[in-house]
């Protein structure tokens, strides 16, 4: 049996407002005297850590008093999504190792949640090897030790054993003879249990409830700590809640919770915590936990709408110049490059603000066709259901993202756009530009809402996104639902009759009316990038709010 997991992201950076970094186990760590603080600490390694270390087989854990951090265990059968929830409560897609196979994690791990202001350690998480044959494992409990014995007795017997620890000493696989009966993975997650004050029972709610599931949960409960179900892959139409809550009454276990890693949502993971808290006789250092995730929760909103309004204004208040007789199209593409680059940087600023990243570990949203689509394609203002008054002629103009009120009916914009002219409104700049003889090109009203609509579709998307997806398409929010080439036609009607944006395209916000005169507020114009940023931060701040208001986006 190969007990070294291969530590493929050992380089890894924290993860953070929520988490310290996940640290892996070092293939050396049984040689060193005491743990170094970017190590990896495993669960024999830090029982034999203790001032009065006992025999494996004996040891025992301390009962969580008032401020102590609380130790968890995270264990369940193998490929229930042990890690992938562990994945997303500490906000990292590199911790541990996650395939679409059993046994992936062949030794117990730990994570630490800590308080984000002081650095206080407040839950120790541990990831543990999933069950494998729990059902063979009570079948040696039940022949070779005494009903008589309480729980933690018959399993400190099991763990003297030679049959629990056949594999912990070798470096190689046992003989074939004896790996029918080799339960090494079982004792590393029963000796985890007898260390921590509770334990997670993570619960894969596609799978029928089988005997196997109800042996493990007997051997558990013999550890004599609080054990709370918790149901994984809860948005799967296969799941069988209702079955598993059933049997779990039927063995006293009436506190469970639903936490998807993948579908995700806040408040399942406060009632995770709340859950576990009602368990516990000292509870203040889940509290503070709950307190303190709320608040840096509602602080990355808070951040990323920033991020998102920034960048609005930044567009908006974008401005070039051109002659009165010149061609607008080679300033129009140079608008739009510099548009679409700006997007994509905002883009990713809010990836890495919740913790997702380019990566071979995890899919993003952003390689979703519905983000990579070109803001200035006219086919994307329809699937948004973005319609003009000024009928096809102003559609096509829009599509190319500048303000018809600011071009007039040159000779160069009629070309671009199939030699259309009628219906184009006059040129609405100052009477200086006139006699100048200059017009001023902006991004027109629809591109805005467009960008807006699409950034807060990607906030939306990443809110509701765990850390264990590990493909694009596992979570699709209003991006996709917004696109009408996906609908009947006759829902189709009625979403372009009821478009989904942030606010209608002729009613913009007061603050991307007030940039669109502040070209000094815009990067894009040519201006520092640092000084226009700081111009337009008070109006970020505002804008920033008018966002989260919206009711679609809450």
């Amino acid at each position: 049996m190969n007990n070294d997991k291969k530590d493929s992201h050992a380089s890894n950076k924290s993860v953070g407002l929520f988490a310290d970094k996940a640290y892996k186990r070092t293939p050396d760590a049984k040689n060193q005297t005491a743990p170094q603080s970017n190590q990896a600490i495993t669960t024999d390694e830090s029982l034999s850590l203790n001032k009065q270390a006992e025999p494996r087989h004996t040891v025992s854990k301390k009962t969580i008093a008032s401020g102590e951090a609380l130790k968890l265990a995270v264990v369940g059968h193998t490929n229930t999504g042990k890690t992938s929830l562990l994945r997303t409560l500490l906000r990292d897609v590199y911790f541990g190792e996650v395939k679409n196979e059993a046994a992936t994690t062949r030794h117990v791990e730990q994570a630490k949640l800590t308080d984000s202001q002081t650095g206080e350690v407040m839950v120790t998480l541990y990831d543990t090897p999933g069950l494998e044959d729990a059902s063979g494992l009570m079948d040696w409990l039940e022949d070779n030790t005494a009903s008589r014995r309480d729980g933690i007795e018959r399993l400190q017997q099991f763990l003297a054993a030679d049959i629990a620890q056949s594999a912990d000493n070798s470096d190689t696989s046992v003989g074939d003879d004896l790996q029918d009966y080799d339960y090494s993975q079982e004792a590393k997650v029963i000796r985890q249990l007898l260390a921590s004050d509770m334990a997670i029972y993570v619960v894969d709610a596609r799978e029928p409830v089988l005997g196997k599931y109800k042996d493990e949960l007997a051997i558990l409960s013999w550890a004599a700590i609080p054990v709370m179900p918790v149901f994984n892959f809860t948005d799967s139409q296969d799941a069988n809640i209702e079955d598993w809550q059933t049997m779990l009454a039927r063995r006293n276990l009436h506190i469970s919770t639903r936490f998807d890693s993948v579908a995700f949502e806040f408040t399942d993971e406060m009632r995770l915590w709340q859950n576990l808290a009602t368990m516990l006789t000292h509870s203040e250092m889940l509290e503070q936990l709950m307190a303190r995730r709320t608040e840096n929760w509602a602080q990355l909103y808070d951040e990323a709408s920033i991020i998102i309004a920034d960048f609005l204004l930044n567009v908006a208040a974008f401005v070039r110049e051109i002659n009165q007789d010149d061609d607008p199209m080679p300033v129009l593409q140079q608008m739009q490059e510099a548009v679409r680059q700006s997007e994509r940087t905002m883009q990713h600023s809010l990836l890495n603000l919740y913790k997702f990243y380019d990566n071979a570990v995890a899919a993003t949203p952003l390689e979703l066709q519905a983000y990579q689509q070109d803001p200035f394609d006219p086919e994307l203002l329809k699937s948004y259901g973005i319609r003009t008054t000024s009928g096809a002629t102003a559609g096509a103009l829009l599509g190319l993202g500048i303000d018809a009120a600011a071009l007039g009916t040159t000779l160069g914009l009629g070309a671009a756009i199939g030699g259309i002219a009628g219906g184009l409104l006059s040129n609405t700049g100052s009477i200086a530009d006139r006699v100048a003889g200059v017009k001023r090109l902006y991004i027109d009203p629809a591109t805005l809402t467009l960008l807006a609509t699409r950034a807060l579709d990607l906030l939306t998307a990443l809110r509701h996104r765990g850390h264990a997806a590990t493909d694009a398409t596992q979570l699709l929010y209003n991006s996709e639902k917004n696109h009408l080439e996906t609908l009947p036609t006759d829902d189709r009607a009625e979403a372009e009759a009821n478009p989904m944006t942030v606010w209608p395209t002729h009613k913009l916000p007061n603050e991307l009316k007030k940039a669109r005169g502040k070209p000094q507020w815009s990067s894009l114009s040519g201006g520092k990038s640092e000084q226009a940023q700081l111009l337009r931060a008070d109006m970020a701040w505002s804008l920033a709010g008018k966002l989260q208001s919206h009711k679609l986006y809450e």
